[in-house]
């Protein structure tokens, strides 16, 4: 399934938290100290400009599609085929059923038993109709996780250094650091985006390396495809040759939690339009809209 789902801003009521606060701070920190011209500064390096004060990157999907070539390797993990996942026309175009969830295929043989068990956990909600959606963390103002964050809708910007490359996503302004350096540290503490590490291939592609990935409340995709801190993420995201695309080619390994590579794709367009600030709702953590979703963050004591 390839549908774009409804605005988060749509249903969830704009409210400031701590955690949107900090992360809004700090992005609108760095794009005063970065310039637009900053990209032209390292296309001297052959590098390709992907980001810009200017403009972002708008996803295309939420949810991961297949990786060419076919076959090579697993693809993403895919609903259930009794449970066949369809769509509304309008206007000639796929829009996404909001009557309708998905039901993961909880017997795909590369996932260890543990993980299709606490998946079918989530299934077994949905047809409950205790649950509303399987996905939780970014729809309650978390950070997404890595693959997972790729999946966000909001507007992600690149913000390019010689030695460092941030992705900053309009919703919360969470942020993301890549050094562009060959080698991990010693001992790395897991977090939220893990430790990334990349370089430039050529003058369209860059490479993220990410180790260190926090396992809390952290999931692969949509459908709450859980992870261990073993988790490994190798990351290409190529430039098309007219600068309006963007497409991401995604390997990723757990060895205690699937029996082999996943490679999964996803594609963002140019949105030629400046960052906005934009803040995750905050309604004292009570889930108005029953989705029986992760807690919203909260401060344990004001910022001011």
């Amino acid at each position: 399934m390839n549908t774009p789902m409804p605005s988060f801003k749509e249903r969830l009521p704009p409210i400031r938290s701590k955690l949107a606060l900090a992360g809004g701070i700090a992005a609108g920190l760095l794009a005063a100290l970065i310039p637009a011209a900053s990209v032209g500064q390292l296309a001297k390096d052959l590098v390709p400009p992907l980001g810009s004060r200017d403009y972002g990157w708008s996803a295309n999907n939420w949810d991961f599609l297949l990786a060419p070539p076919p076959g090579s390797q697993h693809g993403p993990i895919k609903t259930d085929p009794a449970y066949p996942y369809t769509t509304q026309i309008q206007n000639g175009a796929r829009v996404f059923d909001p009557l309708q969830v998905p039901i993961v295929d909880t017997k795909d043989p590369i996932l260890k038993p543990w993980a299709a068990k606490a998946m079918q956990a989530t299934n077994d909600e949905l047809h409950s109709g205790k649950r509303k959606l399987p996905f939780m963390a970014q729809s309650r103002c978390w950070p997404g996780g890595i693959p997972g964050q790729l999946l966000f809708l909001e507007p992600v910007y690149f913000l390019q250094t010689p030695k460092v490359v941030w992705m900053v996503w309009q919703r919360d302004h969470f942020a993301r650091r890549i050094d562009l350096t060959d080698k991990h540290s010693a001992n790395v503490k897991p977090s939220w985006f893990g430790e990334s590490i990349g370089h430039y291939e050529g003058r369209d592609t860059l490479v993220i390396d990410t180790i260190g990935l926090s396992a809390k409340n952290s999931y692969i995709d949509s459908f709450r495809t859980p992870h261990t801190e073993k988790l490994h993420v190798v990351e290409r995201f190529t430039l098309s040759a007219d600068g309006k695309s963007l497409t991401a080619i995604v390997n990723v390994e757990d060895p205690d939690t699937f029996n082999g590579p996943l490679t999964l794709k996803q594609t963002w367009r140019k949105n030629p339009v400046a960052m906005e600030e934009s803040i995750c709702a905050d309604d004292g953590g009570v889930d108005v809209y029953k989705f029986n979703l992760h807690p919203i963050p909260q401060a344990d004591k004001p910022d001011f």
